[in-house]
């Protein structure tokens, strides 16, 4: 049986303008510059970008970050909970001391970890305070990223390098991810652009 020519072209037309929604859909996301995949592949999970946004102090942009998940989410909570890897990648957009974004990681633990939680951060936080102040500083364009990874623990990668032991605990990720998600983040507008609305 042959097709009208009509409902050919329709058919091509319909398939062109799938085959360029999906193509879409797969294109990287870029922001102020700064490319993210639309997925990824962590320890043979696909990830998919939950959320991205610009980090600013004052009126100055400091960084692009994107979240991953294995599925959206839409709260802190759902973040949390969320089973599987996930990953919260950083570029910068200015240069950065090290040792600086270090300390102003742990005032954001601080300020959105409850009292009773933080003394079993402290160790944790020491380390990563290291890790970062030896980095001396980071230039625009140079990227890092958090990965829970389950059965190893959270793994802090500095320009395509893994930074020490990773950090075993899912409770040290989740403080990482309040610095970002907490009642107090460090920027509510990239708080609200991390958190996935679709």
């Amino acid at each position: 049986m042959t097709l009208p020519l009509s409902l050919y072209k329709q058919c091509i037309t319909g398939l062109a303008g799938l085959v360029l929604s999906l193509g879409v859909l797969a294109a990287p996301v870029e922001i102020s510059g700064v490319k993210l995949e639309d997925a990824l592949d962590l320890q043979g999970t696909k990830l998919q970008l939950n959320g991205a946004g610009i980090r600013y102090k004052a009126v100055f942009k400091v960084y692009v970050a994107g979240l991953y998940l294995g599925k959206k989410a839409a709260t802190p909570e759902e973040v949390y909970a969320a089973p599987g890897p996930k990953r919260l990648s950083i570029t910068l957009l200015r240069e950065i001391d090290s040792n600086e974004l270090g300390k102003a990681f742990t005032k954001g633990i601080e300020d959105n970890t409850p009292k009773g939680e933080m003394s079993r951060l402290i160790p944790g936080l020491i380390r990563m305070g290291q890790i970062f102040a030896d980095q001396k500083k980071l230039l625009p364009g140079e990227n890092f990223t958090i990965d829970w990874i389950p059965g190893t623990g959270t793994v802090l990668t500095v320009k395509g390098k893994q930074q020490g032991e990773p950090f075993r605990e899912i409770e040290f990720f989740n403080a990482l991810m309040r610095i970002w998600l907490g009642p107090q983040p460090a920027d509510w507008r990239l708080k609200e652009a991390l958190l996935s609305k679709g």
